[in-house]
């Protein structure tokens, strides 16, 4: 269906004003040409659709591709489909072909001869449901913007932890100057202890394959436990990390840092890493208690409430 815009109104109106009181009126009344009355007056056929602007794209060109060649393009990709661009090219000089190999590009694609390889359509697998807080909490890392830091030293850097509890969406942030495997340790105690105090006993923990969490590419250390996963061991947590370039694994915890770049550090500035610290603790008290759409528009802290009550 074809859409009428405001041009083909004007048009419209100015044809048939054109049409009943004469070329000389309607010009003087609409402020145009009479050259360009009678263009359209020509083209007029009495739908609206006939005043519609047609592509100035010429029909011909003098440098165009003959017959002769498209018909020598054609047979030779018959029968040679599947020939790369280069190689194809130059057996067509052999046969005398002339052209530049981007106008060789350009007609064959215009003749739909150059396929582009089809992608296999991403299936995501369908995600197992936590039944109960603590089962499995995501963990990453999220660099802090040096645009909110003010007077950093030389190379140094502000980094944010963060653990999120996969069924009531609970979160612990906390802020790090270094991003290495001590920090993610002392980072993941204190998580457990925040937890604890919400009466939420982790079982699992789930990560990426930074070398802050694992050494599981790090040729020299594959076989040897970084600090981060003995200390999960010895609280009896297990480790999960995900599968390598996959961060939609770990989606929970990377949209919330999408959250957080809009909550928070869009419109939050800091001008020494105790200032940081303090700005962080506060904005972790207010997104604890920000309703969301996965929990039926129920904080964090309610929907972790509201399933103790249902439990009893």
């Amino acid at each position: 269906m074809n859409t009428i815009t405001q041009d083909l109104k004007y048009r419209h109106s100015l044809v048939r004003f054109a049409l009943k009181h004469g070329v000389s009126k309607a010009s003087r009344k609409y402020n145009k040409a009479r050259s360009f009355i009678y263009f359209w007056l020509k083209r007029y056929d009495g739908s609206i659709q006939s005043l519609a602007a047609k592509s100035k794209r010429p029909h011909s060109h003098p440098n165009q591709h003959q017959p002769d060649e498209l018909l020598l393009i054609r047979n030779m990709r018959r029968r040679s489909p599947n020939l790369g661009l280069m190689e194809f090219w130059f057996r067509l000089v052999d046969r005398g072909y002339n052209r530049h190999i981007v106008s060789l590009y350009r007609v064959m694609k215009r003749m739909e001869l150059i396929q582009k390889p089809r992608k296999k359509p991403y299936i995501p697998k369908p995600y197992t449901q936590m039944t109960y807080p603590g089962e499995r909490v995501q963990m990453d890392v999220k660099f802090v913007p040096k645009s909110c830091c003010k007077n950093l030293l030389p190379g140094e850097r502000f980094y944010q932890y963060t653990a999120i509890d996969e069924f009531t969406r609970l979160r612990f942030l906390m802020g790090f100057k270094e991003h290495n495997t001590y920090s993610s340790t002392v980072f993941l105690e204190a998580a457990v202890a925040f937890f604890a105090r919400h009466g939420i006993s982790i079982k699992c923990v789930q990560t990426d394959n930074g070398f802050e969490f694992t050494n599981r590419f790090i040729p020299q250390y594959t076989d040897k436990p970084t600090l981060f996963q003995t200390t999960a061991a010895s609280l009896g947590i297990q480790h999960k990390v995900i599968k390598p370039f996959t961060p939609r694994h770990n989606g929970k915890v990377e949209r919330s840092h999408r959250e957080d770049q809009k909550r928070f550090y869009n419109s939050h500035s800091f001008y020494s890493f105790q200032d940081y610290i303090n700005q962080l603790k506060a904005y972790l008290y207010r997104s604890n208690k920000i309703p969301m759409h996965p929990l039926k528009f129920n904080s964090p802290l309610s929907y972790l409430a509201l399933h103790r009550v249902q439990l009893v």
